[in-house]
């Protein structure tokens, strides 16, 4: 079958075709078909953010989350000595509007400014668009990659706001004493649904706050492990920060977090694959334990508005009304708020720093 008519098939159809011919698949797989596809995933072809798209992230609620993260950036490059050439990799920058906030902060430090290069990690030729549009004309040199491994080798910075809870995630169900893989396979009309799979091997799951339940739901994210194998081989070879921003919990449990988002709303995830944005929440414990056990210095998670507000979210907001118009003030002040307020970003979200081990404790851990 040519590119071309396999271009012409729906990503739903060539699910339906898979499960037909192979059996009911994993969630993971099915979680990263509906994301990546090349050619009908949900993030290779479209915009995604802001009002105009499906969901909001906090670089587009305020600019104030960006600038914090860029002078958090321009405070741990200090603590790894000042060095002549830094490069600071955003993972799925979205828009650019995170790192076009960042950028304006680092004018308030020059030499930073001078000595450090932008590395956006992404896969969609849609968004890396986006991207180049957003970023234009910024005073630093820029460089699309499409994984982490490619990035050139010297101090390193990551920035990671909502990344990972995209990364596909395996679904165990508990039966008794035993964990079996949930799959998704097809109904007698050709819809998609959860099934019961084989009894899998235990060794690699997290330690549970609590026993799981029968027919309790627990989540695994392979693709953590071998992110955090790579900044763990980098941290050898050069200094290495690294943050990481997303929905979670702070200890490991079970649950069923899989999500889609469609047009701002809640949807079904196996109602339309490749037209809705799949999520699931992040482990920060399990996160934490993968990057410790590989030699990272982990700190947090904060939630947060904490973090935020010890950045110094209120000055930077109050700062930002001096002059502004009545409307103006309206948006600076409902922008701080939602990013830190605890009923709206400021728990849900949770906030870990990764570093090598000879760096101090980041701002503001």
């Amino acid at each position: 079958m040519s590119a071309a008519t396999i271009k012409e098939i729906s990503l739903a159809d060539r699910l339906r075709r898979r499960i037909a011919a192979e059996g009911p698949i994993r969630v993971c797989d099915f979680m990263d078909a509906c994301n990546a596809d090349a050619l009908g995933g949900y993030y290779m072809s479209r915009q995604p953010i802001g009002a105009e798209g499906d969901f909001i992230t906090a670089p587009e609620v305020s600019q104030i989350f960006g600038e914090l993260l860029g002078l958090w950036c321009v405070a741990v490059w200090q603590s790894m000595g000042a060095p002549t050439s830094v490069t600071v990799a955003e993972l799925g920058p979205g828009r650019g509007t995170l790192l076009r906030d960042a950028i304006r902060a680092w004018r308030a430090s020059p030499q930073f400014l001078q000595n450090v290069s932008v590395a956006l990690v992404e896969t969609s030729p849609t968004l890396r668009q986006r991207q180049t549009e957003t970023l234009a004309g910024v005073p630093v040199p820029l460089q699309w990659h499409a994984s982490v491994n490619e990035l050139t080798d010297g101090p390193l910075i990551v920035l990671a706001n909502e990344f990972i809870d995209a990364l596909p995630v395996r679904q165990l169900i508990r039966r008794g004493e035993t964990w079996h893989e949930r799959r998704v396979a097809l109904d007698r009309n050709g819809g998609f649904i959860f099934v019961e799979g084989e009894a899998v091997a235990e060794e690699h799951l997290p330690p549970l706050a609590a026993p799981a339940g029968d027919g309790e739901i627990l989540e695994t994210r392979a693709a953590v492990a071998s992110l955090i194998a790579e900044l763990s081989a980098r941290a050898e070879r050069a200094p290495l920060a690294a943050l990481f921003i997303d929905y979670g919990h702070v200890e490991s449990a079970c649950g069923d977090t899989l999500q889609a988002v469609q047009r701002h709303r809640y949807a079904d995830p196996l109602e339309s694959p490749g037209d809705a944005d799949l999520s699931a929440h992040v482990d920060f414990a399990d996160l934490k334990r993968e990057a410790e056990a590989q030699g990272l210095v982990a700190y947090g998670p904060l939630p947060q508005g904490e973090f935020l507000l010890k950045l110094g979210l209120g000055a930077r907001r109050d700062r930002l009304q001096q002059g502004a118009t009545a409307e103006q003030m309206a948006a600076v002040i409902s922008g701080a708020a939602r990013l830190a307020d605890p009923r709206q970003m400021g728990i849900v979200l949770k906030v870990l720093a990764l570093t090598s081990g000879a760096l101090p404790p980041p701002p503001p851990f």
